[in-house]
C-alpha cells in the first residue's frame, strides 16, 4: 500500500470537474467519468490516451507515492499532516494553462501548468518533501531501478536516493497531468486549452489544502483519503484506521 501527497482542487470546483472528466475518473468517489473526448477522437480512443493519469487521479504531485514507514500506521500519518498544514496559509500560485510537457524519449504529455511567480509554491513543495520525509519507508533497489536510472541526470539520481523521487526541489515542475505520453501532445494541448477556457471560468490556481491519496490496493488506483486545509491546525484522532476509506472532508 502506498500513499501520496498531492495538490487537488476542491470537489465543488470547476477545475476539479474538468480534470476528472478529462482523465475519466473521480478520485474522491472512485467513479468512472465516461464520455469525454476531443473532436476527432472517440471516447474509447480518449480513455486509451488517459490511462496513466486516470490511475493516479487528477492532481499535481508534491510528494510522490511512498510506502509508510513500517513502525507507523495511517493514524500516525494523518496526525502528522494535520499538524503540518497549520503552519501554512492558503496562497495563489499563478494561472493555469494547458501545455505539452516533454519527456526524455521525444514524447510528451498534455498537462495543466501554473504560469507566473511560483516561488511560494516551490517553497511549499520543498517543505512538504523535507519535513514529511520521516514518514516514508526508504525506496527499495527495485523501486529505484523502475525509475530508469540511465535517463536521470546525476542530480535527479541523487534526489531519487535521498527523497524517493527525482523531480523535487529545484527539479520540481508543477503540473496536473491530463494524458499519457503521446506523439501529438502539442495538438492535444491546444484543443484541451480551448476546452479548459470554456469550462473553467477562472484559471487561477489556489493552493488551499494538502490532499492525501492512497492506493485502493497494491498496484491499484489512487483515491482521496483526506483533504487537509492549509492554515487550519487540527488534532487528528489517533484511532486505528487500517482500512483505506476515501473521504473528502475538511
Amino acid at each position: 500500500m502506498r500513499y501520496a501527497l498531492y495538490l487537488a482542487p476542491p470537489r465543488e470546483s470547476e477545475l476539479w470537474r474538468f480534470g476528472c472528466d478529462v482523465i475519466g475518473r473521480d478520485a474522491l468517489t472512485g467513479a468512472s467519468r465516461d464520455g469525454f473526448a476531443l473532436e476527432g477522437y472517440t471516447p474509447v480512443d480518449w480513455r486509451n490516451m488517459t490511462s496513466d493519469p486516470r490511475r493516479y487521479g487528477f492532481h499535481a504531485t508534491l510528494k510522490a507515492p511512498f510506502r509508510l514507514r513500517l513502525d507507523l500506521d495511517i493514524a500516525d500519518l494523518t496526525h502528522s499532516l494535520a499538524e503540518f498544514v497549520g503552519k501554512f496559509p492558503p496562497f495563489d500560485a499563478g494561472k493555469l494553462s494547458v501545455g505539452a510537457v516533454l519527456m526524455g524519449d521525444g514524447r510528451a504529455f498534455a498537462a495543466l501548468r501554473p504560469q507566473g511567480g511560483l516561488n511560494e509554491l516551490r517553497s511549499f513543495e520543498a517543505r512538504v518533501v523535507r519535513a514529511l520525509d520521516h514518514l516514508r519507508e526508504p525506496a527499495s533497489a527495485g523501486d529505484r531501478e523502475r525509475r530508469n536510472l540511465a535517463r536521470l541526470t546525476p542530480r535527479q539520481a541523487y534526489y531519487l536516493a535521498a527523497w524517493g523521487y527525482p523531480y523535487v526541489l529545484d527539479e520540481f515542475r508543477p503540473h496536473f497531468t491530463l494524458t499519457n505520453a503521446i506523439a501529438d501532445a502539442d495538438r492535444i494541448a491546444r484543443l484541451l486549452q480551448q476546452e479548459f477556457r470554456l469550462r473553467v471560468a477562472s484559471p487561477a490556481l489556489r493552493v488551499d489544502a494538502l490532499t492525501l491519496f492512497g492506493e485502493s490496493e497494491p498496484g491499484g488506483e489512487f483515491k482521496i483519503v483526506r483533504r487537509f486545509p492549509l492554515g487550519r491546525s487540527t488534532r487528528a484522532r489517533r484511532s486505528s484506521a487500517r482500512a483505506l476509506a476515501p473521504a473528502f472532508f475538511d
